[in-house]
Parts: structure tokens; sequence; C-alpha cells
């Protein structure tokens, strides 16, 4: 009986390489996102449920904060970042997925807004 040899293997050569190769970079834990910096305080923000006009899926929206476009979008980020949720900017309101409004009052006192009123 003769002896069958293996299957050819394109990447065969490369096992002798790969000994010779440094160590992949250990990855560091990502930095938490911190809160965008504030000039200002707010002096109000609404927080209210909405389900009309969105096919019954509920969502947070928070209005009233009277911020500029930079502004509204750095907000957006930091909370669905801490929330694990997705939003979007409508207007001059910021709508988050889901209900969000006791999760939320904790992050908007930590921007600076000085009263949180959920409706």
């Amino acid at each position: 009986m003769s002896e069958k040899k293996p299957f050819h293997n394109p990447f065969g050569a490369l096992r002798a390489l790969r000994e010779s190769m440094p160590d992949p970079p250990t990855p560091s834990a990502p930095e938490p996102p911190a809160p965008p910096s504030r000039t200002t305080s707010i002096p109000r923000a609404v927080v209210r449920l909405e389900r009309s006009g969105r096919g019954g899926k509920e969502v947070t929206v928070i209005d009233h904060l009277n911020l500029t476009v930079a502004q509204r979008a750095a907000w957006l980020k930091a909370f669905k970042a801490a929330l694990g949720c997705g939003g979007i900017v409508e207007d001059d309101r910021l709508v988050l997925q889901g209900d969000q409004r006791e999760r939320l009052r904790p992050l908007l006192t930590a921007h600076g807004v000085r009263k949180v009123t959920v409706s």
C-alpha cells in the first residue's frame, strides 16, 4: 500500500513564520464616556413618554433643554451610551427608545439640569 500525501495547503508555509511574529497587543478596557462639558446650567427639562404616531412603540422625549445643535448631539450620544438604547434628535427634542424616564433623571442632573419634570 502506498503512503498518501496530505492535500496541498497554501498556508502551510506560513506556519514557520508564525513563530517569529511578535505577540499581539493586549486590548485595554475602554474608558467610559465622559459627560459633555457644560458652560451654563440648564434650568429645566421636561421628560415624557410618547406612543402616538410611533406604531405603538414607547419613546422617551426630553424637551425644553435649549441646547445648541452640537450640544444636543453630544448629550444624545452620552445618554444612548449610558442607557444602552437608541435615540435621535427631532427638532429641538431628544428622543430615546423605550421607557427611560426614571433612569434618565440622574443623568440629566449630572449634566447640569436643575429641575427635571417627569410627566
